[in-house]
């Protein structure tokens, strides 16, 4: 599958949004970041026809959590985007399949990371079954693997894993225990 090159993610417009999730203003993906913008994201559980979960290394070149492990795929919101709309661009274009069902939506919650308190977006959790073949993109996933849930959660203390999607993995958990 031949892809064109991708815009500059530090360019991309982003919805800026309060504390109640509502939009104030609009900002690049790296202005968002370098300011502690707060904005939106998806995070999208992949599981294969036999319920493992698609894990992945990020690639260096990411502008945030360069190299760290990950049990979801996804990304920010852009501009004018519904969570719906970038759940499933953003699992088709990580995963690099065409004609994915919908993600089911799950949960939202408001991230608030990072030492300095600035890492912050409005987070919205999804479930997709992929049985289709996956390729990954090389500019986003340096390495991948669809494992079972029980490895998984045996390499939690193993691998450094990026921040927001552990902590949505354990929002996650809670939720299905109910």
């Amino acid at each position: 599958m031949t892809r064109p090159t991708p815009p500059d993610p530090a360019e991309e417009i982003l919805d800026i949004v309060d504390e109640h999730d509502h939009v104030v203003g609009r900002a690049p993906r790296g202005e968002a970041y370098a300011r502690g913008l707060r904005h939106r994201c998806v995070f999208v559980l992949a599981r294969d026809a036999e319920d493992r979960l698609f894990v992945h290394r990020r690639t260096p070149t990411k502008l945030v959590f360069p190299s760290l492990y990950d049990m979801f795929v996804g990304g920010v919101v852009g501009a004018g985007e519904s969570y719906d709309e970038a759940a499933l661009r953003e699992a088709e274009e990580e995963l690099g399949v065409c004609g994915l069902p919908r993600p089911v939506p799950l949960f939202r919650f408001l991230y608030e990371g990072g030492a300095d308190g600035r890492q912050t977006w409005w987070s919205a959790v999804y479930e997709v079954r992929c049985t289709l073949p996956v390729d990954p993109q090389a500019e986003e996933v340096a390495w991948h693997d669809f494992l079972p849930e029980a490895e998984v959660e045996r390499r939690l203390t193993e691998w450094e894993w990026v921040p927001d999607g552990l902590d949505a993995y354990r929002r996650l958990r809670a939720h299905r225990a109910g």
